[in-house]
């Protein structure tokens, strides 16, 4: 008995509250699920809510409580639709919508057939024990498209890194004429609606034969990654210390070798941030495939876009979670990167 007054003492009054909230939705709902879903999309703000001062209001409290809870269903708006596909993409049956089986978790309801068919559609022999690998890389579908895609994305995010990189250091520079005219035109493309850009790219590629090539893809694809890493490079170099560059050159060294011993150390995370953000760019555009490429240069996109509309198979949502997989860990690098730049010009601490 002392225990659990002790308990309820050392229990903050808003999470009792909570609790005695939960149980009351419990009783009246009947349903677990319900109750689950109550505590995550009210209970993550109240852990998240940070303990206010003695002097605060009563309705700065509820305010504040407010605004954390529209926070979270934001959110959760955002982010339920990426989260559905990755179950969906474990279905054994055809079908883009929950079983019964899977909305009991049955384990029978679940399987891996989808992502194995990423390998096996499109090979003429998945049985086959020789010539197994050369198979599957020169006819399975969504292989190939994945081929496209990362070459295509490799080469671009290079490209763009170099153009990008090259283009911030002459905009930082103080005495650049027309810089916001300039950093205006270079960004345009991230303004400028895909479906307008893609269609002034296959009027002028197809003047130039470039169209229905890789090198226009990869152009086409570095024109849209340029403006990104523009912004997080021309971010890093805020700040930056010109003097370094002075010392460097009174030193006796060229611009070559100043560029590489002092001014890329510090703005190697901008680079990479861009880089990636560009890789992510190229790597999930569809628009300007659509109007750039043919049957050879089909990217993953381009492969689920024909999935959706010639046939609908779960494999689109496994290749999607794959996707979604990876374009997290991207991410991950990037705040990664953007915490050591902002360590490295001290504007956080160490």
């Amino acid at each position: 008995m002392n225990a659990i007054k002790a308990f309820f003492s050392n229990m903050k009054r808003r999470n009792l509250y909570f609790l005695i909230a939960c149980v009351v939705v419990l009783l009246i709902t009947q349903s677990i699920a319900v109750t689950l879903g109550f505590i995550f999309l009210f209970g993550t703000p109240l852990f998240f809510m940070k303990e206010l001062p003695l002097y605060a209001s009563t309705g700065e409290r509820i305010w504040q409580y407010t605004y954390l809870t529209i926070c979270t269903f934001i959110f959760v708006f955002l982010i339920t639709p990426i989260l559905v596909i990755v179950p969906l993409s474990f279905n054994v049956e055809p079908y883009f919508t929950f079983t019964e089986g899977m909305m009991s978790f049955d384990p029978s309801a679940y399987s891996l057939r989808w992502y194995k068919d990423i390998v096996y559609n499109g090979m003429t022999n998945p049985e086959a024990t020789e010539g197994w690998w050369a198979d599957m890389w020169n006819n399975a579908q969504w292989i190939r498209a994945a081929r496209n895609s990362f070459f295509i994305a490799i080469c671009s995010t290079i490209l763009a890194t170099t153009l990008g990189t090259l283009a911030a250091l002459g905009l930082s520079q103080p005495n650049m004429p027309y810089r916001s005219l300039i950093t205006s035109l270079l960004i345009s493309p991230m303004i400028v609606p895909l479906v307008i850009m893609a269609t002034g790219m296959f009027f002028f590629y197809s003047d130039v034969g470039l169209s229905g090539t890789y090198l226009g893809i990869i152009l086409a694809h570095t024109t849209l990654g340029v403006p990104f890493v523009i912004i997080t490079v021309t971010a890093t170099l805020t700040g930056f210390d010109r003097s370094l560059i002075r010392a460097s050159q009174n030193m006796g060294a060229n611009g070559l070798t100043t560029f590489r011993k002092v001014i890329m150390p510090l703005i190697l995370p901008g680079m990479i941030s861009g880089a990636l953000f560009a890789f992510i760019t190229s790597l999930d555009e569809v628009v300007a495939v659509i109007f750039l490429a043919d049957v050879e240069q089909r990217t993953i996109p381009r492969q689920m876009f024909s999935g959706i509309k010639e046939q609908i198979s779960p494999t689109i949502l496994a290749v999607a979670t794959l996707l979604v997989i990876m374009s997290i860990g991207l991410l991950t690098i990037v705040e990664m990167l953007r915490r050591r730049s902002e360590r490295m010009r001290g504007l956080a601490p160490a």
